[in-house]
């Protein structure tokens, strides 16, 4: 495979990359044109609603895209959406040949685009770092195969495998750094889901509160609390109108009255069957985010929810944060000195100091 043609390509993915939290539920995509060797024109999707990748690298082209090379992350659309179709938009540019990296799994597009720009006259190759490009988008093709969001478990744990501290100790397992790393991780999913104990036992706002950019703090993921058989006080940080974001009440007709007295613009009830364990049917709440078009979930606990979402085979990916601390029966926890990590076969190997031991 041509080398320019993969390092053009991996600078369209890495603009692609810039999209990553604003282009929901849209997919990130990049464009790169190039003419004579030199790159003309550049561009990537920026938020949903609003251009592609396609049209602001033409833009920047300018008359230099006639005869030009686009390199493009994804299959050009070729409907009229929310905005119009990019393969008119390249066609009338005038470009000469387009390199795709993977098709789109949209049924509105997928091969559809690549059949008219060839119609047009227009040499296309698809393929270029075709595996970079569907994990990077790994969210969207889920989502538009499945029509439900793209599901991440995420947990901390000490090296002992305790999810909980003793309630007199520190309440964080994990250090700053974990916690700064989940708000990276929180800013990137559409909603966040925990079960009524979490609500109950630590009070979580669940929002993004370190953000790692300025593009975080404009959009909050939405709140997804699965109501338990107790009443959820109204003084809870989820319902502080100081605390940004939408929140979703999930019930069902049998605890309807427990959530009845939620009363506020930004909290929303959702009142759903229950399984066979008289639980909510958690296959058909992920079918109703899919609906509000909220591609990806980030479940954070706690441990029941977790184990639900599991056997009912949910989940796509998980987060886990393993801490250099024990807990086991102890007053309170104890602290390692990580001294060596390998991995051996499928298991991981530690060997670690209490930081305590003192040699004499």
């Amino acid at each position: 495979m041509n080398a320019n043609h993969l390092h053009y390509m991996s600078l369209a993915l890495r603009l692609a990359e810039q999209g990553r939290l604003t282009v929901s539920p849209n997919p990130m995509v990049g464009c790169i044109i190039v003419k004579n060797n030199h790159i003309v024109g550049q561009g990537f999707h920026q938020r949903a609603g609003e251009p592609h990748a396609e049209i602001f690298a033409l833009r920047e082209a300018r008359e230099q895209a006639k005869g030009a090379s686009a390199y493009i992350t994804l299959e050009p659309c070729c409907h009229q959406g929310k905005t119009p179709p990019c393969t008119s938009a390249l066609i009338a540019a005038g470009i000469k040949n387009v390199y795709v990296s993977c098709m789109d799994p949209n049924p509105l597009v997928s091969g559809k685009g690549i059949t008219l720009l060839r119609s047009a006259g227009i040499a296309v190759e698809v393929g270029f770092m075709s595996a970079e490009a569907t994990q990077l988008n790994e969210i969207f093709f889920h989502y538009i195969k499945n029509k439900r969001p793209f599901v991440i478990a995420k947990w901390a744990m000490s090296l002992d495998g305790k999810k909980k501290v003793n309630p007199h100790d520190d309440k964080q397992i994990s250090c700053r750094e974990s916690q700064y790393h989940t708000h990276q991780v929180r800013q990137q999913v559409d909603a966040i889901l925990v079960g009524a104990n979490t609500i109950h036992q630590d009070n979580p706002q669940l929002t993004v509160r370190f953000a790692s950019s300025d593009k975080a703090h404009s959009k909050q993921p939405i709140r997804i609390i699965l109501s338990g058989q107790k009443k959820l006080p109204l003084n809870l940080n989820i319902f502080n109108d100081k605390t940004p974001g939408r929140t979703i009440i999930v019930a069902t007709k049998k605890t309807i009255d427990l959530v009845k007295h939620i009363k506020s613009n930004h909290v929303e009830l959702c009142i759903l069957p229950e399984n066979k364990e008289k639980k909510i049917c958690l296959p058909t709440l992920l079918d109703k985010l899919g609906q509000k078009e909220i591609t990806s979930l980030l479940v954070e606990g706690g441990a029941t929810v977790h184990e639900s979402f599991f056997k009912e085979n949910l989940v796509n990916k998980v987060h886990i944060y393993l801490s250099s601390t024990i807990i086991g029966s102890l007053d309170k926890k104890k602290h390692l000195s990580i001294k060596d990590f390998s991995k051996i076969g499928s298991d991981f190997h530690f060997i670690a100091d209490f930081q305590e031991i003192k040699h004499v």
